[in-house]
């Protein structure tokens, strides 16, 4: 319908610039929205506030002009102006009608588009390390990834999903070493496990599977392992300012590193064994939970894979102009796009830091021949968006073809208590224990239905509840209660009851309509900000409104047949829009409940 308004307006300002009301080089980029309340009408533009300044009058002196010049049509009821010059848009009652039409002749594709239909994207997120099972803060990232990506299929992109494997780190280093003292200590070596190593259940359960693969074969002496390591850090019981433990001697993260690295010397070709079998163990988690989430990748990228890379990505910013060393280390001079110091690529023993594998990982993205991409990472990494877009200008591409979303933290709620979570003591709150608490279709709704940048606290005793306050239960009853009316009528057929529809003529009907016809315009709105909460919220609003007209009315009338056919082709519309709006968040539409 805002093509006909579009097309209208359109008409009217070249009839002005003839007349020389408005300049001939005037640009259109005013907006055309749906009124809130259809006392207004059913859409209103702002097309005279814009084109005020350049006509050289007053917005409601130049919306009369605007409305005289309007050509008839067919689709438009009446026209009037409102306040300082906003013109409201009425629509004849077939108009009204033609989103059953619509929806009956669409389906699951109501709603989709094709705007984007030139694009190729990826997506990538999660790309959480492989050192641990996912938590609920991955959750997060998983369900508004997948949300996002399904926002740009429905407009008509190609978009590929990615998750970046972080496995040639240090953090895999320490796990590997973890899995290594633990498997000594399953063959009875005594080890005083450091504090800085992966301390859950499930690095025992790796350790045991490389000894009932190669049993004692990698057994070294555990003095040999510790020999020459920096003393482990030694907590004090009182706590500093901040609530930290004071440091009272020793430094964990040196510790970590000697351990390491005696265990790469003593066990050689050996060490690989453990890195591999941590590696293969907590990926193979990952894509199972992900999998059972409804989250499922195109593409699991290696970063070992893309080594090679860097020494040509490095080569394209020393041929710019942007590589220099100094004090025997290689450095970005990403100040020269906005960053606030310059960055060490490689060091001066040669090994080439994370950020030069990133800038490698960008450089074959864009060599993929998307066009735009779209990075989905943790809020702490928000200092890293300047450098990353630096290292893109800097090799000669356009740094707009990076998106950046950032997804804040999770704080999980029961009986009115946080519950506590830790990351590296094993201790944490996996995703899949929120989703069997829960189940997938309330964890993926209630992640993406606030923005991603800000903070979500998880209410587990509302996710749960069957009331009206809990919005997925109350959405999914909707669908439900539809499914149910259908089932208790036998057959309907929507093509037959289209010729009862003038019989919706309550102004909650309308209402309804009008929250139908407005689907496609939230879904492209939705996919242009990255905001699936927009379709969430859409839902929740949806609902409410065929609950209210559900509950006051009779839908199933035994004494008006026609009637009843009428608000059965009103419901079915509903549902299947509800069912489309909830296949988009990655959400079930069940026809029970």
């Amino acid at each position: 319908m805002n093509t006909s308004i579009q097309n209208a307006l359109t008409q009217a300002v070249e009839q002005l610039k003839t007349q020389n009301i408005l300049p001939q080089d005037w640009q259109n980029n005013s907006t055309i929205t749906r009124t809130k309340d259809r006392s207004h009408g059913d859409f209103a533009s702002n097309i005279a506030m814009v084109a005020a300044k350049a006509a050289g009058a007053k917005p409601r002196d130049l919306a009369e002009k605007i409305v005289a010049a309007l050509p008839q049509s067919a689709e438009i009821s009446k026209v009037e102006i409102a306040g300082a010059g906003f013109i409201n848009f009425f629509l004849n009652a077939d108009q009204r009608f033609a989103v059953l039409d619509q929806v009956l002749a669409q389906g699951d594709a109501f709603g989709r588009g094709d705007s984007k239909a030139q694009e190729k994207i990826q997506v990538e997120f999660v790309s959480a390390n492989p050192t641990s099972s996912l938590h609920v803060g991955h959750g997060r990232g998983a369900a508004y990834g997948e949300s996002v990506a399904s926002l740009l299929e429905a407009t008509g992109a190609t978009v590929e999903r990615e998750y970046y494997v972080n496995d040639a780190g240090r953090q895999m280093d320490i796990l590997a070493t973890s899995t290594y003292l633990r498997y000594l200590e399953l063959l009875g070596q005594k080890i005083v496990f450091p504090v800085n190593a992966y301390q859950g259940d499930y690095v025992k359960d790796i350790a045991q599977s490389v000894i009932d693969q190669d049993g004692d074969r990698y057994v070294k002496a555990v003095a040999d392992v510790y020999a020459n390591v920096p003393e482990d850090v030694k907590y004090s019981d009182q706590l500093d300012d901040k609530g930290d433990k004071i440091v009272l001697s020793g430094d964990k993260e040196k510790h970590i590193d000697g351990l390491i690295a005696n265990s790469q010397q003593l066990l050689a070709d050996g060490y690989r064994v453990f890195h591999q079998a941590a590696l293969k163990a907590i990926l193979a988690d990952i894509k199972d939970d992900l999998s059972e989430f409804g989250v499922n990748f195109n593409q699991w990228f290696s970063e070992a894979s893309i080594t090679h890379k860097i020494p040509e990505a490095l080569d394209k910013l020393k041929e710019n102009g942007y590589i220099y060393e100094l004090d025997g280390n290689i450095w970005f001079k990403s100040t020269a796009f906005g960053d606030e110091k310059d960055r060490v690529v490689q060091r001066r023993n040669g090994q080439y830091t994370y950020f030069a594998s990133d800038i490698a990982y960008h450089l074959d993205k864009l060599q993929r021949g998307f066009t735009h991409l779209i990075n989905i990472w943790g809020s702490d990494h928000h200092g890293y968006i300047t450098r990353v877009k630096a290292a893109i200008q800097a090799m000669g591409y356009d740094p707009k073809v990076l998106t950046v979303l950032l997804v804040q933290f999770v704080s999980l709620w029961r009986g009115g208590e946080m519950v506590q979570m830790s990351s590296r003591s094993g201790q944490f709150v996996t995703l899949r224990e929120l989703r069997e608490e829960v189940s997938n279709d309330a964890a993926r709704f209630y992640y993406v239905m606030r923005k991603s940048e800000q903070h979500i606290d998880f209410d587990l005793d509302l996710a749960v509840s069957q009331s009206k306050d809990n919005a997925i239960y109350y959405i999914q009853y909707a669908h439900a209660r539809i499914c149910r009316m259908l089932e208790k009528v036998g057959s309907f057929d929507a093509n037959q009851a289209k010729q009862h529809q003038a019989l919706l003529d309550l102004d909650i009907e309308s209402e309804i309509l009008a929250k139908l016809a407005a689907y496609p315009e939230v879904l492209v709105r939705a996919a242009n900000a990255y905001e699936p909460h927009q379709i969430g919220n859409y839902l929740k609003e949806l609902a409410a409104l065929f609950h209210a007209w559900y509950n006051e009315n009779r839908v199933i009338n035994e004494d008006n047949d026609a009637l009843t056919q009428a608000r059965l082709l009103l419901s079915v519309a509903v549902q299947q829009v509800l069912k489309n709006g909830l296949t988009l968040l990655g959400v079930s539409a069940p026809e029970k409940m």
